[in-house]
């Protein structure tokens, strides 16, 4: 069995040595675990020895990047049980990650795919976890918890990722922080890339390349799973690619996707929060969604003694009531940081309803 690790690259100098060494010091048996041998409470005693296909794209790097690529391949080259194959971007442009990923996955010839970004580390157990959980889940996206470089960057989204059951993997999918399988964790078989046609969108620089490919899996009926273990050291800093994407732009497609998913399907709903984030909400929704909004419900009584909220120029108005007065379904528009603590005010309020996620309520923000 081969895997192949999807490596697009550009301008990675700083952070390669520790990429390429992590992936050398991959254990290549689903038995050599240890501990891991239990992956989400299920048994497998099936031992699986797979071989490791490193697939670099370079998409034009200007750095010494590309001198580090040529000497890693050769080590790679000659270690038993791996593989590397590369590819360059010699247009003087880069292409961007969308393209760079979906050239790696091209070139590669591993019946599985495993994601790796090349400021990212991966835990030694990373492929052997993901690998064996993969083959009960076939149709998955695995992904896996992840620790972040520094340490307590980026709190709230990784307390938000990390804590999410398996449940919310499927429910939170329109959060603020996008797919709630991280992409630098993710693992698939090869048909699970294939069946999204064209793959990662190529509109390059500024394109969410990894959320509209969530979608798009989602939407072949594909499912999504997670190995409950810290298996990637994902790396925050202030060139990373994720900074390109605007949020508006990550909104927008969370938003148009949760219109035709979900709102399409209620014959009306409340609005869970009738501050700046309810409100924005009900504002962006299309006329014919907004037509269902039977009320923005709060706990404040400042703003449920404004009683309206008419927002300028939409013709309708809509009312506001205290949370307990409102009906089901909600699309909850709160602060991520709120959602988590089960000891919390709005949890607390929250869980007293008694209401199922994921068919009762959605949250948006």
């Amino acid at each position: 069995m081969l895997v192949s690790i999807a490596l697009p690259v550009y301008n990675a100098q700083e952070f390669l040595d520790e990429c390429f060494e992590s992936i050398l010091k991959q254990n290549r048996s689903t038995d050599d675990q240890g501990q891991a041998s239990k992956i989400n409470d299920t048994e497998e005693k099936t031992e699986t020895v797979f071989s490791v296909e490193v697939s670099v794209y370079d998409d034009g790097s200007t750095d010494s990047s590309p001198s580090l690529i040529d000497k890693w391949a050769k080590t790679f080259g000659s270690t038993q049980g791996f593989s590397f194959r590369l590819s360059k971007n010699d247009t003087g442009s880069p292409k961007g990650v969308g393209f760079a990923r979906n050239e790696t996955i091209r070139q590669s010839t591993g019946d599985y795919i495993c994601f790796c970004d090349a400021d990212d580390i991966m835990d030694p157990n990373r492929i052997s976890a993901q690998l064996k959980l993969n083959m009960l889940h076939p149709e998955a996206i695995i992904g896996s918890k992840f620790r972040r470089l520094p340490a307590d960057s980026t709190r709230s989204f990784t307390c938000w990722a990390n804590s999410l059951t398996e449940r919310q993997l499927q429910t939170q999918i329109y959060m603020t922080f996008g797919p709630t399988i991280v992409m630098p964790t993710w693992f698939c078989h090869r048909r699970v890339y294939d069946r999204v046609e064209g793959g990662f969108n190529e509109s390059g620089k500024g394109t969410p390349e990894d959320l509209i490919f969530f979608y798009k899996h989602l939407d072949q009926n594909g499912k999504v799973a997670r190995v409950d273990q810290e298996l990637v050291i994902y790396r925050y800093h202030s060139s990373a690619t994720t900074f390109s994407v605007t949020d508006e732009i990550i909104r927008n497609i969370r938003l148009e996707r949760m219109e035709s998913k979900v709102l399409n399907s209620w014959n009306k709903f409340s609005i869970w929060n009738a501050g700046k984030l309810g409100r924005r909400f009900y504002r962006s929704l299309s006329p014919q969604t907004r037509q269902k909004v039977t009320c923005l419900c709060d706990v404040d009584k400042k703003k449920i003694t404004q009683k309206w909220y008419h927002p300028h120029p939409i013709k309708e108005k809509v009312s506001i009531v205290h949370v307990k007065d409102a009906s089901p379904p909600f699309v909850i528009c709160v602060k991520t940081e709120i959602t988590w603590d089960p000891t919390g005010d709005f949890r607390m309020l929250l869980d007293s309803l008694n209401l199922e996620e994921g068919v009762d309520y959605y949250y948006f923000n």
